[in-house]
Order: structure tokens, then C-alpha cells, then sequence
């Protein structure tokens, strides 16, 4: 990337709280935070907001009746988008861009909706604004005062990336100097787990970690459900704010063999994170943050793929790839916002240069410092992006 891209501002919002010092203090622990919730008629392990980040999400409701009607996934990206603006100082004076994406979107809202219909035949007046995906970008546009443009899309898993996708190639093309990207997603819904079990992939673990993300001989899928949002402050050029640098983007598609699958050594992983790389020294890169859903062939063919690109063939041996790790052992699986949170991860190992590894995985040799990251997301039908950030 000839133009540099800055990250001057991150927020989110999710069971790690909503605070970059409790956010990077629940990393140091070695404790997951997913737990056995009731959800329809089930007991089952999720990862959900904690209750003092409910009462913000009820204050913002009472706060305007306009928001009483919103999706939690509108709610959240709201309450994350407040904060990162202010912290990157942007105010409604200034013009920026606005593209929060989810997988699902106000799948809550919309059960409920239709629900309604079900019985009674009929649904209420703001049954279908509230619904539509694009309402996340919207109403945050309306809550910032903001007078860019502003998208929501939805590319399954890899969502909040192709985001940040679409930030960087708006500030390249001169169409705008200030980006806001990331993804929002209230998922834990008794339909949409039920749709996770269908296809078998939700996990059954009875053990202490109930997601087994990158434990690559694990005989069970073990993915778990998780809800947030995260957002970040795209600006062009060098920043004295800045967090975090992109210094390259990648993406590819799989093609397809089946509705969900993924190529075993992840084709779409080998492409993304060889353009990404394509200017930078493989052993520049000192940490990768996996996508590693906590499937087996999710897992593992991520793990092939980074083999493929660092490992032997690459001109390296197997201990020299970067570090590897991921988040969803703790968080849980947050669909369209899993890729932010994992830019938030890699940011946070940066500024603390420290590796935040998996708990239930061998150690790894760790490196001496943490400059650069690649960041790792892929959704259904293979669609993955890889982002290097560096400091």
C-alpha cells in the first residue's frame, strides 16, 4: 500500500466490556468467558455482554424513544461508535465516511416480528425500517449527526473486515479523508442457535473451555455464539494519534464445493494473506490472529494455510511461523463482528508488546517484540480477508 492508512480511534463493545484497560486485563486472564445461558429452551454455553453494559444499552433506549424500537445489534454498534469518534476527535463538523456491516443483522427484532405475525397475522409499523441491514449504518449516521456516506453490508463472518475493505479503498480513491468501519452482531437467539446445531458445528463441550478455537486435535466441533460490536477511526495519512498502520489487505474467495465448506488447506487464507504480504518479509510478521472458529476443519485448515504461506515451502521451518492465537476461546464466536475484535486483540498485543496466546494450546516461542500483525477473518462460502497492521 503506497498511502499510508491510520488507525486513530477503537471501540467496543462486548464481553470483554466496553474499556480498553478492562478489555486487555480480561485478556491477561486465562479464563474464558463463555457460560451456560438459557436461551429458548435450551441451556447452553454463549458469551454475552456483561449486566452493567446492559444498563448502558437500556439507558440509550430510554434516552430517545426512537431507539426503543432498535435491534441490540443497532444498540451496540451505537454505543461503540460513540466512543470512537470521540476519541479520535471527530466531530459533526468533520465529514467521514460510515460503514458498519453484521452477518444477521436485527435477527432478534425480526423473530420477534414475525412471531407477532404468526399468530396475530399482522406486524407493527416499524417492523420493516428496524429490520432492514442497513438501518445499523443509518442510525448511527443519525445518532454522530454525520453527513457522509454511510453502508451496511453483510459478508457473513468476514463482514467487519470487508468493512475496513471498503474504508481503505474510499480514502485511496480521494472520495473521503475519514472512515468509520467495523461490524456489530446480537446473535444469541434460540432460532439462530438452532440454525449453528443444524449444522453441527455448535459445541458440546463439557470441560472448562467450552470452545476449543485452535486446539487442532480436537475430535468435536466446539463453536459457541457470541454478541458485540467493534468499530475503528480509518483517517489517510501519518497521525500523531495513530494506534495502529494498515500496511496491507487481502482477500479471496473459495470456490464453493458446498453451502458452508472451506478448501482443506483454505485456498482463500493462501491467497488473502499472500497479497496482504506481498511488500513485507514473512519474518517481519511477528503474530497472526486467527479467524479459527473453534471447528475442526475451520481450525485446521487455517492452519494449513498459514503453513503453506510461512512454513516449509515458504523457504521457513514450522517454529519460525509468527505466533499464532485467537479469541474465540474466550469471546466466543461474534459472526460480522469477530474480524474487529480481532484488530482489536492485535492492537492491543502491539501497544502492550505482549503475546495473548490460548490457554489449552502448546506454548509458542514467542518473539522478542510486537510490531507487526496479520489479522485473519472468513465467513460461509469461503469469502476471507487478512489486514497487516503494524505500529
Amino acid at each position: 500500500m503506497n498511502t499510508k492508512i491510520a488507525i486513530t480511534a477503537l471501540s467496543s463493545f462486548s464481553p470483554l466490556g466496553n474499556q480498553p484497560e478492562l478489555i486487555w486485563s480480561e485478556y491477561l486472564k486465562e479464563t474464558s468467558l463463555i457460560s451456560e445461558k438459557k436461551i429458548g429452551n435450551q441451556t447452553i454455553p454463549v458469551a454475552t455482554i456483561s449486566e452493567e453494559l446492559k444498563k448502558l444499552v437500556e439507558a440509550l433506549k430510554q434516552s430517545d424513544n426512537k431507539y426503543k424500537s432498535l435491534d441490540n445489534s443497532v444498540l451496540y454498534a451505537i454505543l461503540a461508535s460513540r466512543q470512537a469518534v470521540t476519541n479520535a476527535g471527530w466531530t459533526p463538523n468533520d465529514i467521514f465516511g460510515i460503514n458498519i456491516g453484521s452477518s444477521r443483522g436485527a435477527t432478534e427484532l425480526f423473530e420477534k416480528h414475525h412471531q407477532e405475525f404468526i399468530e396475530t397475522g399482522k406486524t407493527g409499523t416499524l417492523s420493516s425500517p428496524t429490520t432492514t441491514l442497513g438501518n445499523i449504518s443509518s442510525w448511527i449516521a443519525h445518532d454522530l449527526k454525520s453527513s457522509g456516506p454511510e453502508i451496511s453490508h453483510s459478508i457473513t463472518c468476514s463482514t467487519a473486515l470487508h468493512a475496513l475493505l471498503n474504508g481503505v479503498a474510499w480514502l485511496r480513491a480521494g472520495m473521503a479523508d475519514k472512515f468509520l468501519v467495523g461490524g456489530s452482531e446480537a446473535p444469541l437467539t434460540a432460532f439462530t442457535i438452532a440454525q449453528m446445531q443444524a449444522l453441527k458445528i455448535y459445541s458440546k463441550e463439557e470441560n472448562e473451555f467450552k470452545c476449543r478455537a485452535f486446539d487442532l486435535n480436537k475430535t468435536k466441533n466446539s463453536m459457541v455464539l457470541g454478541e458485540g460490536a467493534a468499530v475503528i477511526c480509518l483517517e489517510i495519512g501519518e497521525s500523531k494519534n495513530a494506534l495502529a498502520y494498515i500496511e496491507g489487505i487481502g482477500y479471496a474467495t473459495d470456490i464453493l464445493e458446498h453451502g458452508i465448506s472451506i478448501s482443506t488447506e483454505a485456498d482463500c487464507f493462501q491467497k488473502s494473506m499472500k497479497m496482504a504480504l506481498q511488500n513485507t518479509n514473512l519474518s517481519e510478521v511477528d503474530a497472526i490472529v486467527m479467524h479459527a472458529p473453534g471447528t475442526i476443519k475451520g481450525d485446521l485448515s487455517e492452519y494449513k494455510a498459514i503453513q503453506k504461506v510461512f512454513g516449509p515451502s515458504s523457504g521457513s521451518e514450522q517454529e519460525n511461523l509468527p505466533m499464532l492465537t485467537t479469541n474465540k476461546w474466550k469471546i466466543g464466536h461474534t459472526f460480522g463482528a469477530s474480524g474487529m475484535l480481532s484488530v482489536e486483540l492485535a492492537i492491543l498485543m502491539m501497544q502492550h508488546n505482549q503475546f495473548i496466546g490460548v490457554p489449552f494450546v502448546a506454548k509458542q516461542s514467542e518473539r522478542k517484540n510486537i510490531r507487526k500483525v496479520l489479522v485473519n477473518a472468513v465467513g460461509f462460502g469461503g469469502n476471507s480477508v487478512s489486514i497487516l497492521l503494524s505500529v
